[in-house]
């Protein structure tokens, strides 16, 4: 980390407006980590970049599982802190924390004690509070998470009625949801494959029923890791009914497919909750993130060790080439301000509801953080990654940039560099 003396950072080089490169000069306050004030370049601050880098609004990762608690048990996964380190590494400035924990956060209490261990991340951290059988909204504004199907300790939903039950207490709240039918699940058991375990259709039908229960109890609802063209119909015509529905894609379900598992040398690894789904689905999904209609680019980041993936344990690591993968998105023609909406400006402003800081874009009065990124190719090795897991599906791909320094409140830090 490179901190300053005195009361400013100051950064200078070249964002994005329109799509086009405008040279910025941007000083943020250390002692509040508010951007102070906007100008022309002078040719002085703490960090000059030249034209082969891009600053952007600091990217917010609205999906991840550290998966450290206050029960020890989950702890060698990944700490607060390690998770963190390879946020900064992945230009992250800011993570959404999952619930789902042997000790979860379900009330006030467990809340709290979560939220101390979260103060060791040097990136901001805000925690979801789980939904489980029984629980009740917390004294103060926090998002929350909903498991529709079988997850990790208690917090899951066997059955429709008793996730009706639990909704319905929990009015006019931000409510995120794990879309997959604890029904459909349970038929496909059996089957050879874990796709085939679970299939499109258990997607599908829990985003109809997520929805329609959301729209019944006046409950704002956020879909995670979209993965089936089926699901994205379901949020069209949910707004086309007039209703309010944020989503999230992961960078799984927009680089990999059924049909091209083949060609990735160690396919296994790939297992995920929803899993990857056709090249029809993914390309349906990459149609929708570069129209806009997918809010949020968020990773599902899930720190299990190579051990455990061969052990059948799903979840694949993604904090570390976070800021990587956005080359990746503009070689498929994505813009950069529908990039920087989906990754800062959009996850900014739903954070906004829950905190009092402004998040995800490079104004005054916003908070101080960003997202720097050179357009030099670099290729993701494993070495160099930070996460606790210590691996990434992406070992060995070059993408067309990588990210050189994050600005968390206005404090550098410079990417590792072996």
């Amino acid at each position: 980390m490179i901190s300053k003396s005195g009361s400013r950072s100051v950064v200078e080089g070249f964002t994005i407006r329109n799509d086009n490169k405008v040279p910025c000069r941007i000083e943020i306050d250390l002692e509040s980590g508010v951007i102070q004030h906007l100008g022309e370049p002078r040719g002085e601050g703490h960090l000059i970049l030249d034209e082969n880098h891009l600053i952007l609004p600091g990217c917010i990762d609205f999906h991840v599982h550290a998966r450290e608690d206050c029960s020890g048990r989950d702890n060698y996964k990944e700490t607060f802190q390690s998770a963190g380190e390879a946020a900064i590494h992945g230009g992250v400035v800011a993570i959404v924390d999952m619930p789902n924990n042997p000790d979860a956060p379900v009330d006030d209490e467990s809340y709290q004690r979560k939220r101390e261990l979260s103060r060791n991340a040097a990136v901001d951290v805000l925690l979801y509070a789980g939904i489980g059988p029984g629980t009740r909204p917390l004294s103060f504004p926090v998002p929350y998470k909903a498991y529709m199907g079988p997850s990790i300790g208690q917090l899951f939903f066997e059955d429709d009625d008793t996730l009706r039950e639990a909704l319905a207490h929990y009015r006019g709240q931000w409510v995120s949801f794990h879309a997959e039918s604890p029904e459909i699940l349970r038929r496909n058991q059996d089957k050879a494959t874990h796709w085939e375990r679970r299939p499109p259709e258990a997607e599908i039908e829990a985003v109809e029923l997520a929805t329609r229960l959301s729209v019944e109890f006046g409950i704002h609802p956020h879909i995670c890791h979209l993965s089936t063209a089926g699901g994205m119909e379901i949020i069209r015509e949910t707004r086309r009914r007039g209703f309010s529905v944020t989503c999230e894609v992961t960078p799984q379900h927009l680089y990999f497919d059924l049909d091209s598992l083949e060609s990735y040398p160690r396919s296994e690894f790939l297992q995920c909750n929803p899993p990857i789904r056709s090249r029809k689905d993914r390309e349906t999904l990459l149609e929708a993130f570069a129209s806009g209609e997918i809010n949020f680019l968020a990773t599902d980041h899930a720190p299990h060790s190579l051990e455990e993936n061969e052990k059948g344990i799903s979840g694949i690591p993604h904090l570390d080439t976070y800021g990587p993968f956005l080359f990746w998105l503009r070689e498929q023609n994505i813009s950069w301000d529908t990039i920087i909406r989906a990754t800062s400006e959009a996850p900014g402003r739903a954070t906004g509801k829950f905190v009092s800081d402004r998040h995800g874009r490079i104004e005054e009065g916003y908070v101080g953080s960003l997202t720097i990124l050179s357009e030099s190719p670099k290729t993701v090795r494993r070495q160099t990654l930070r996460t606790g897991a210590g691996w990434s599906p992406f070992e060995g791909q070059t993408f067309g940039g990588a990210v050189t320094h994050t600005v968390v409140r206005g404090k550098v830090f410079p990417a590792p560099q072996h």
